[in-house]
């Protein structure tokens, strides 16, 4: 079998690899762009400054020569988990085993924790508690926050782009990567490790009084977290449309078509469109597989982000999620001083609880800033790009816009010259990429990955369907219990009919599927842990999750009737469709 494109080597030092976590946010085979620009050097090189930056690890104890905190393998990313096992070994209060649980889930074929020689390191453990003294006693974080206003401007100043060649249109996109990748990459590693110091120490404590469900309790409704943001905004464009009847007409016909059928209406129709070219301008760079710059966005395609509005039009006013988050911070802050008084006879811990469930808000909404800070940053490039791109389809040398990332970041300057030369070169890379995509990649692998020419197709691997009164294990995700139809969907562009009091059973987490949460009655996902993304924004939407439920869309069939425990992590099927 044809390798893929581009890859990295196996490490002989960290040899666990994982799709846990990853896989949320590269769900696909990885395009040859991607990783030639940014991946194979400033995204590796991001995860060493945060890891060092933190104190875990120094510089020398990475391979100059060779990816080792994050690689390619087959055509699909992965993330070493071995590394990240080693920063729990050597992190006050942390281990191997609370790493995988906050970052990879419940996901079969994991194997144990086994030290190596050098995975504990008293220097590196001293560097760590540092880090870890000031994480529990920071305010605000002010990077990100500065980083936010930063790429914000980026947005703003976004130049004309069809006045642009398309040579000065590859030299803005790539100068953006360039400049901005490094930096913003490795602010979002760092807060994101960092996010599980007061994230374990709550959950510690609250385990020691006996109240292990609550630790979610305490770090929800935090407000102020970015990827929660666009379904309040759409939630609004909802309520419009539910409050008109003409709107209400125009999106009864489907959303095919339903810019053009609301541009005919009144001044009910043209505030709609004023709202969603200010939420276009504001979130517009979120959307399925949102790092990978050659995938459309609710800006590039805003079917995407209609489709969401046209589900949650018909939730009732109840489940509106500013209400919602208002509850959840009113719980969060009940529970928070419940737990306390609890502590009152050991000052010392309850101060200690008090700091890490304040730090756990605090880095919880700066994991997900950092994180739209470098979404927001690549999508500046996709504009640029797809621009290209949407030019040389007129011509004749793509076949869809998005086909530019099937180049090598070396071949893009002599491609612009002559796009005549590449297009078969683009046309078998497309067509490989479609045949690794097609391939159940190993969840897992130690060592060397098993070869491609051995994976099974997706559509031949076969699951035990789920019989009524099986219970399905997952993670704690957010808390709350639902009941309900269950309503499969494995496309956020076709909802399937997702009606309200509906439990949304998707395959991954990524936060642009999250608008789908807000009608949903409760949401259970193949995969994520409890710190994944959108574990974090269903925490703020109020909305039961349960993620890592392995192969939960393949097993739950579509009309079933279950049961979600957000509490306890566990999916219940009770009746057949």
């Amino acid at each position: 079998m044809k390798p893929w494109v581009v890859g990295s080597r196996p490490s002989e030092r960290y040899p666990l690899w994982t799709r846990a976590n990853v896989g949320e946010v590269f769900p696909d085979p990885v395009a040859p762009l991607s990783f030639s620009l940014v991946m194979a050097e400033d995204t590796e090189l991001a995860w060493r400054d945060a890891l060092v930056r933190m104190g875990a690890f120094t510089y020398d104890e990475f391979d100059p020569d060779n990816m080792e905190t994050v690689g390619v393998f087959g055509g699909y990313c992965y993330l070493n988990a071995q590394v990240t096992r080693i920063l729990g070994e050597r992190a006050p209060g942390l281990s191997a085993q609370a790493m995988d649980d906050l970052f990879y889930g419940a996901q079969p074929g994991v194997p144990p924790y086994e030290p190596s020689p050098g995975d504990q390191n008293e220097a590196r453990t001293a560097d760590l508690a540092k880090t870890f003294e000031w994480a529990m006693s920071v305010q605000e974080l002010e990077r990100p926050a500065l980083d936010a206003k930063r790429i914000a401007g980026l947005r703003a100043a976004r130049p004309e782009l069809e006045n642009l060649s398309n040579e000065a249109l590859w030299a803005y996109s790539k100068g953006i990567a360039l400049a901005n990748h490094r930096r913003l990459f490795g602010e979002h590693i760092f807060t994101t490790f960092v996010a599980t110091v007061p994230v374990g120490a709550v959950t510690q404590i609250c385990a020691a009084v006996g109240r292990p469900a609550d630790a979610l309790r305490v770090i929800q409704g935090v407000g102020d977290v970015a990827s929660a943001a666009p379904s309040l905004a759409m939630w609004e464009m909802g309520r419009m449309i539910a409050a008109d009847r003409e709107l209400t007409a125009a999106f009864d016909a489907g959303v095919a078509g339903v810019l053009d059928r609301v541009r005919g209406l009144g001044e009910a129709g043209q505030r709609f469109l004023a709202a969603f070219d200010a939420f276009l301008y504001e979130f517009g760079c979120r959307g399925p597989n949102e790092w990978e710059s050659r995938c459309h966005t609710w800006e590039t395609k805003p079917e995407l982000a209609l489709a969401a509005i046209d589900r949650m039009r018909l939730a009732p006013d109840s489940a509106a999620p500013a209400a919602k988050n208002a509850e959840l911070a009113a719980e969060r802050e009940r529970v928070t001083q419940e737990i306390a008084a609890m502590l009152a006879g050991d000052p010392q811990t309850q101060g200690l609880f008090l700091a890490a469930a304040r730090a756990a808000r605090v880095f919880q909404a700066g994991r997900e800033r950092t994180k739209t800070n470098n979404i927001r940053m690549i999508h500046e490039m996709r504009m640029a790009m797809h621009t290209v791109g949407r030019r040389m389809v007129a011509a004749g040398h793509l076949e869809e816009e998005g086909d530019y990332a099937f180049l090598l970041a070396d071949e893009v300057d002599d491609w612009l010259q002559h796009p005549a030369k590449y297009v078969d070169t683009i046309a078998e890379r497309k067509a490989l990429y479609h045949v690794y995509n097609a391939l159940q990649e190993p969840f897992v692998f130690w060592g060397e990955i098993p070869d491609p020419a051995t994976w099974p197709k997706k559509a031949d691997v076969a699951f035990e369907p789920a019989k009524p009164g099986d219970v399905l294990q997952g993670y704690q995700g957010c808390a709350g219990k639902a009941t309900g139809r269950a309503r499969v969907v494995l496309d956020p562009l076709d909802p399937r009919g997702l009606e309200p009091g509906d439990i949304l059973v998707a395959p991954i987490t990524d936060p642009s599927w999250t608008p789908l949460f807000v009608p949903a009655a409760a949401v259970v996902v193949d995969v994520g842990a409890a710190q994944s993304h959108a574990m974090i924004v269903s925490r703020e939407l109020g909305i039961p999750c349960v993620p890592s439920v392995t192969n939960a869309t393949k097993r739950i069939p579509d009309g079933a009737t279950i049961a979600v425990d957000g509490d306890a992590g566990t999916v219940t099927v009770l009746a057949l469709p």
